[in-house]
């Protein structure tokens, strides 16, 4: 189990996320919930930094948004909820980057491939399950629930499925080579 590996996960994850875009089929720009247009930049939308600021997140607020503005909500929303520090290396960014990709499907889809009861709470029962398997079958296990999840979004798989497939492959070798200590 790593604790440390958190900030090298955010950079990999910032590599993945990119800028700033306001693409309305976006799947996760639904709004900032105060009335604003839904954006993205570095990966956060809108409603999810307005949800964990409190305050409104229009455009202009987050075209300014970067990287140690957001080091925080990653931690306690995506890495902290899924356990990331109590997983082995390398699963620990697979099931990362899935989390913020997809939410709390990550941690149920790491509980389906080690046969735990799928809630989405990543705790001492899924732990134990995780410690009872080899962490790159795990991690090849994974991303191939991952790559199913995407293929079962079959109304914008046709637009953003390069894309997913590109990034489930590029984490997963670097989940790999993480495993095994590179």
């Amino acid at each position: 189990m790593v604790k440390e590996n958190f900030d090298n996960c955010l950079k990999m994850l910032l590599a993945h996320e990119g800028g700033f875009t306001a693409d309305r089929l976006d799947l996760g720009n639904k709004g900032d919930g105060f009335g604003n247009q839904g954006s993205t930049n570095l990966g956060v939308t809108s409603h999810v930094w307005a949800e964990f600021t409190g305050k409104p997140a229009p455009i202009s607020v987050m075209k300014e948004l970067k990287p140690e503005d957001i080091g925080v909500l990653y931690r306690k929303r995506y890495w902290d909820r899924a356990s990331c520090d109590d997983l082995p290396s390398g699963l620990d960014w697979a099931v990362f980057d899935f989390q913020v990709n997809a939410g709390s499907r990550s941690a149920k889809r790491l509980q389906k491939i080690v046969d735990a009861t799928q809630d989405g709470a990543v705790g001492p029962a899924t732990l134990a399950a995780v410690a009872k398997h080899n962490t790159k079958d795990l991690i090849l296990k994974f991303a191939d629930e991952r790559q199913a999840y995407y293929e079962s979004l079959t109304k914008h798989f046709s637009r953003f499925g390069r894309g997913w497939t590109r990034r489930n492959k590029e984490t997963t070798a670097k989940a790999i080579k993480m495993a095994s200590g590179d």
